[in-house]
């Protein structure tokens, strides 16, 4: 393991995620479902009961003393995850997830500057999440989606490829930093320089990087960025939209309602500038201030170790895999990200999962929110198993007993 994924206290750090100190099945429980969502630690879980044992009150429209608190804890929270992304805190945008995010800079979008016959760009690897939104546009407003076409097994994008369609000019490209299934990492810096360089809108899908290494928007230089709080330690329900202040400022509100607005009359009504204009109604007040409390432990932990560490246990068990034979690994075979997904011929993902459960690991088996992909792939249903920096090498092994152990059960 390098140096810097060889300083991080592993052992220390588990100590504060009390869920990790359980057996499941008679067995100590080996937690590798990241991807999906990572566990809290004990400083979030403080924070979030704090807030709402002495703070609780509705935020900005109230003048009493606790309103007054709630306030300025979620405020500072909102500086708190701008300054984790190197932005100014009138570009942080609160939202349920990556999910909302991109809905939410998707309806503005049609409402505003995307017109019929206006084409999107997203890539092949995509989730869900920064595919179905787009579609509906498509449905409903009659936008384009053309896609990115993504190359073998290892999910590789040609740069030629991009440029080529780049330069028919679609008003957005969106496109996953990492890819939850194949742990591809995009260059991101690259990919929006091209865009810039020929006036396309970038939007970045950071759900499986924001707590995972360091982001600085500035030097990616994407238009919007869009991150899930649950996958970075936070509550679930949580994160946030990052949108370049001139263009937030330019787009029309998705929701309506209270905080929004300027004012309202029976005629008609006028909105506030970003943030305010999309955050409408009463805001996860709690979860902002447990994402804040989860951004200060992150930082805390280190977010180059993290990195280094969470790839390295990727890295070690696409080896070990692959070398052994152990299953049909996709994706990148160096430089991935802390996951690996694979497929063992002849056994469902849904029966090998099963079999891990009762070993007391935890693994994600399925299409991942990326069925096309899969179908792409030539695949029904894979299994992932995602790392994280409380996760161990000694885990990574009890995924390859659990592995072999598995094969001769089901006789393969």
């Amino acid at each position: 393991m390098n140096e810097r994924a060889a300083v991080l206290p592993v052992e220390d750090l588990r100590r504060d995620f009390p869920i990790l100190d359980q057996r499941i099945h008679g067995k100590p429980l080996v937690y590798l479902d990241n991807g999906a969502t990572t566990q809290k630690p004990l400083c979030v879980l403080d924070a979030v009961r704090r807030f709402y044992e002495r703070d609780n009150a509705n935020v900005h429209r109230g003048i009493h003393e606790l309103s007054a608190r709630a306030t300025d804890l979620f405020e500072a929270a909102r500086e708190r995850c701008a300054k984790f992304i190197s932005s100014a805190s009138e570009e942080i945008i609160f939202t349920r997830g990556t999910t909302e995010g991109i809905n939410l800079v998707a309806g503005s979008l049609a409402r505003g500057p995307l017109r019929a016959g206006d084409t999107v760009l997203v890539t092949q690897m995509e989730h869900h999440s920064n595919m179905v939104p787009w579609q509906l546009l498509a449905e409903y407003h009659g936008v384009r989606v053309e896609w990115l076409p993504i190359h073998g097994q290892e999910g590789r994008i040609d740069r030629d490829e991009l440029v080529r369609l780049l330069d028919r000019e679609p008003k957005l490209f969106a496109f996953t930093h990492i890819s939850n299934t194949l742990g591809t990492i995009n260059p991101v810096a690259d990919f929006c320089a091209l865009a810039k360089e020929r006036g396309v809108m970038t939007l970045v899908d950071a759900a499986q990087s924001a707590g995972h290494m360091r982001l600085d928007v500035k030097s990616l230089g994407c238009d919007f960025l869009v991150c899930s709080g649950h996958k970075m330690c936070a509550p679930t329900g949580t994160g946030f939209l990052y949108g370049r202040q001139e263009l937030l400022d330019s787009l029309p509100p998705y929701h309506g309602g209270g905080e929004m607005i300027d004012s309202v009359d029976y005629s008609g009504s006028t909105y506030k500038l970003s943030p305010s204009r999309f955050e409408a109604g009463t805001p996860n007040i709690g979860g902002a201030i447990g994402l804040a409390a989860a951004v200060d432990y992150l930082e805390k932990t280190g977010m180059d170790a993290i990195a280094a560490y969470d790839h390295e246990l990727g890295q070690q068990a696409y080896d070990a895999i692959v070398s052994e034979s152990l299953a049909e690994v996709i994706g990148p075979a160096v430089g991935r990200a802390g996951l690996v997904t694979f497929h063992v011929p002849g056994l469902h993902a849904h029966d090998l999962v099963t079999y891990a459960d009762s070993q007391g690991i935890a693994l994600r088996g399925g299409h991942h929110c990326n069925q096309a992909l899969m179908r792409k792939l030539g695949y029904t249903a894979t299994v992932r198993a995602s790392f994280y920096f409380y996760n161990t090498t000694q885990e990574v092994e009890a995924l390859l007993v659990c592995l072999r152990k598995a094969k001769a059960y089901f006789g393969l």
